[in-house]
């Protein structure tokens, strides 16, 4: 089954899609191994990742579309692009919708922010008005080669206008032709229940967003599937978890000054390995490559049978 269409089929289910976010590949593996159906890129997380600069519109759309490739290759599971505001108008989106679904994404987000964008949780937004975004959905859904390929239109006007005006953009890409709406960062549980009983309850498929630290109230997965929601996108916590992770490691070694305290802050040589596809390798080699070959590098035959037993 196409990836496209396996996310539109769990974007159709009963239960809601939660897709975590991936900030790069591994990100992504992980994400896969603990048995989510679908990742979504973390536009937040990739700056973070490949610039160390917060997400306020740096990234460049090549950068973005190379990182989002390598991540689709990583996992067998659908994988959503984070396209940002289209990185231009109505015309620059078709690309943006072409090249992502071309580099196997199985949908993509799109902002209406001005450009340069920030995330959603952020101060200082602006948006571009609902007549030249619903253009620009037009032009995303008219672009798409791949009819299953999804469109998450995404609306930041909570922030500057208010919800009544989210609710008549939400209206508005979704009769443009968008699959999915997102809005991003209601202040309150009752804003979020607000726009299920006015959009989830006449038929639109709506996407919360929940943010660590941000502006939403986190509520659990099971609550906001009985508001409505079709998704649920949880974008920063992988990468605020990676961030930790990797401080408490840091800041041990340096005080201690050897490496042999941390078995319970590291994963081990051949667990890690195993994370990242070593033993897939091992099995191409035992396929096609020659026993010459297998024994330069391995010293015998039976080398390589150890190498793929101990996971090195």
């Amino acid at each position: 089954m196409k990836k496209t269409t396996r996310l539109k089929q769990l974007l159709d289910a009963p239960e809601i899609l939660v897709m975590p976010g991936a900030y790069d590949c591994l990100s992504a593996r992980i994400i896969e191994m603990a048995g989510f159906q679908a990742v979504q890129c973390s536009g937040y997380g990739f700056s973070a990742c490949l610039l160390g600069q917060p997400d306020v519109g740096l990234l460049t759309f090549e950068e973005v579309l190379v990182h989002t490739k390598n991540i689709v290759n990583a996992v067998s599971i659908p994988v959503m692009a984070d396209g940002d505001t289209g990185y231009g108008n109505a015309v620059n989106v078709v690309r943006t919708v072409r090249e992502f679904e071309q580099a196997g994404a199985a949908g993509v987000n799109l902002e209406d922010q001005v450009w340069p964008k920030r995330c959603g949780h952020m101060s200082g937004k602006e948006v571009i008005s609902l007549e030249e975004m619903v253009k620009k959905i037009e032009a995303a859904a008219w672009a798409r080669q791949d009819k299953d390929f999804i469109i998450n239109a995404r609306t930041d006007a909570r922030a500057v206008f208010g919800p009544e005006e989210a609710i008549r953009r939400a209206e508005a890409y979704w009769e443009a032709g968008a699959d999915l709406i997102f809005l991003e960062a209601p202040r309150s549980i009752d804003e979020l229940q607000l726009y299920a009983d006015r959009l989830a309850a006449g038929g639109i498929r709506i996407s919360a967003n929940m943010l660590d630290g941000g502006r939403t109230p986190l509520v659990s997965f099971d609550d906001l599937e009985k508001m409505g929601y079709s998704r649920c996108s949880v974008p920063v916590m992988t990468i605020y978890a990676a961030a930790r992770g990797v401080m408490d490691a840091v800041k041990q070694l340096y005080a201690d000054r050897t490496n042999r305290n941390l078995e319970d802050k590291v994963l081990p040589f051949a667990e890690f390995n195993k994370l990242i596809g070593l033993p897939e390798i091992r099995d191409l080699e035992a396929r096609f490559l020659s026993d010459d070959a297998v024994r330069t590098k391995y010293g015998s035959l039976d080398g390589l049978q150890v190498e793929k037993t101990n996971g090195r």
